[in-house]
């Protein structure tokens, strides 16, 4: 029994001139412990299923399983990374994950909870910022702030909406390399979105891609056949990496072709 499935997911808006269909027919499934990216174009609905996933959009159509029990809602068995990861500004980095430990972990002592958020500070590399501000940071150590806080709510799914997308190249390849580490460690089952497909590639066991939108629809799932742990270089110059890379730019160039041309009102 998979341990993830998206059974005919859908979401539908209402608008005045009818119904908009963002997804429709949406089906996946995912072992536990296994790290799936989804691509596409832009509007094509990638972040719409992350977030119906997530609980913080209502599901249309179909039905989300995530260890044998239908999702309803937001709760904390997933943790969720965004592209800005929203951290409350008037509180520390520690204050900012301890926020959620304290919510799930609210059995455990004091001590627990702050071995907790010591733990997962310091995997991300924020040992000696934990008592900063958000203000105090660089993008790309907020982000490391949102993976620490993801992790230490121990959740069942992690759920990463395109968490590098703002970062300079460096920063994102750092920080690619602190979450495939904290991920290699826990073994979460995680979904990434990406637009890039040397990320998807480099992260992921499978990769989704989905099909334009409107009403946007898995079209075609790869898997990612490279040991792990991963080196960059290593496998950036293995056939079966440009097989990947070939087999998902095909994809969207296909895709791109298949975008109707929006023209110019005179």
């Amino acid at each position: 029994m998979s341990y993830f499935e998206a059974i005919n997911l859908g979401k539908t808006y209402k608008t005045p001139n009818g119904n908009a269909v963002i997804v429709e027919g949406f089906e996946l499934t995912m072992n536990q412990g296994e790290f799936v990216c989804v691509i596409g174009h832009s509007g094509c609905g990638k972040s719409t299923v992350l977030s119906m996933v997530a609980g913080l959009n209502e599901i249309s159509d179909g039905s989300v399983i995530l260890g044998g029990r239908e999702i309803n809602g937001a709760g904390p068995d997933r943790g969720v990374v965004f592209q800005s990861p929203c951290l409350l500004p008037w509180m520390s980095t520690w204050d900012n994950v301890m926020l959620g430990v304290k919510q799930v972990f609210y059995h455990a002592t004091k001590e627990e909870r702050h071995q907790i958020c010591e733990y997962y500070l310091a995997a991300v590399g924020l040992h000696n910022a934990m008592n900063k501000k958000p203000g105090e940071l660089s993008g790309g150590m907020r982000q490391r702030v949102g993976l620490a806080r993801a992790f230490a709510l121990s959740p069942k799914m992690l759920l990463l909406d395109e968490p590098f997308g703002m970062l300079d190249k460096l920063t994102k390849f750092e920080l690619q390399q602190v979450l495939l580490d904290l991920w290699q460690r826990e073994r979460l089952t995680a979904m990434m979105i990406t637009h890039d497909v040397d990320e998807a590639i480099y992260l992921a066991d499978k990769v989704v891609m989905m099909t334009n939108g409107p009403a946007a629809k898995v079209g075609d799932i790869l898997e990612i056949d490279l040991d792990r742990p991963r080196d960059r270089k290593e496998i950036m110059a293995t056939d079966e990496y440009l097989q990947y890379r070939d087999h998902l730019v095909g994809f969207l160039e296909k895709c791109e072709a298949e975008r109707p041309v929006v023209e110019d009102a005179a």
